[in-house]
């Protein structure tokens, strides 16, 4: 039976994160499929860009609670740290490749960080604090993404163990091969960076 409960929150977890914040906000607002526009990214970014602040902040905050909801709701039923690890694992598979959506999703670091969180508060904070400082610094969203997802094994070796630490690095190679052209481009000092006009042709988030 617990090996049963495991998959079922494995399944649950991929099936949350398979609800495209970006896609269901830009319905609900009457915008277009962000697949569609702009950088063809469904993320935060691209509907900015596309319907402005509010339909982007709803959409960062669906893509960070289908992070957050699946791994608490795991923790209350009494899965442990490696089991978490993998339910976080399993709801950033969904928002990349969700089923309800042609397998067409974001490059999940909302989701990643909520997650995150949601698996203990001193991982998320450490993870969202590097990400600032990284912006703040070389004002790159992408490369704030990628020093964060560099970061996430380490700090969570630290902050929950080693193996946990295992499945978080999971998390980050994904999130990193989901900036490929992000990386590409700032090694080509192609890069959009914070605040400064977009081409359009690549987001960080």
């Amino acid at each position: 039976m617990p090996h049963f409960d495991f998959f079922l929150a494995l399944i649950i977890a991929y099936l949350v994160g398979s609800l495209s914040s970006a896609v269901l906000v830009c319905r609900w607002m009457g915008l277009s499929d962000p697949r569609t526009q702009g950088s063809k990214n469904p993320g935060a970014t691209n509907v900015l860009r596309m319907g402005g602040k509010k339909a982007a902040l709803l959409t960062l905050a669906g893509d960070t609670l289908k992070g957050v909801i699946p791994v608490l709701a795991a923790k209350v039923y009494g899965l442990q740290d490696l089991a978490l690890s993998a339910v976080a694992l399993s709801a950033m598979i969904g928002h990349i490749f969700p089923l309800f959506f042609h397998f067409r999703g974001g490059k999940g670091v909302a989701t990643f960080l909520g997650a995150a969180f949601a698996l203990t508060l001193p991982l998320g904070t450490a993870l969202i604090v590097t990400w600032l400082i990284t912006a703040v610094l070389f004002r790159f969203s992408s490369l704030a993404a990628l020093v964060m997802a560099f970061c996430a094994p380490f700090y969570a070796g630290y902050f929950i163990g080693l193996d946990s630490a295992l499945v978080i690095a999971l998390m980050s190679l994904l999130l990193i091969l989901r900036h490929v052209q992000n990386i590409q481009n700032l090694i080509h000092g192609t890069e959009n960076r914070i605040g400064a006009p977009r081409d359009q042709s690549c987001d960080g988030v």
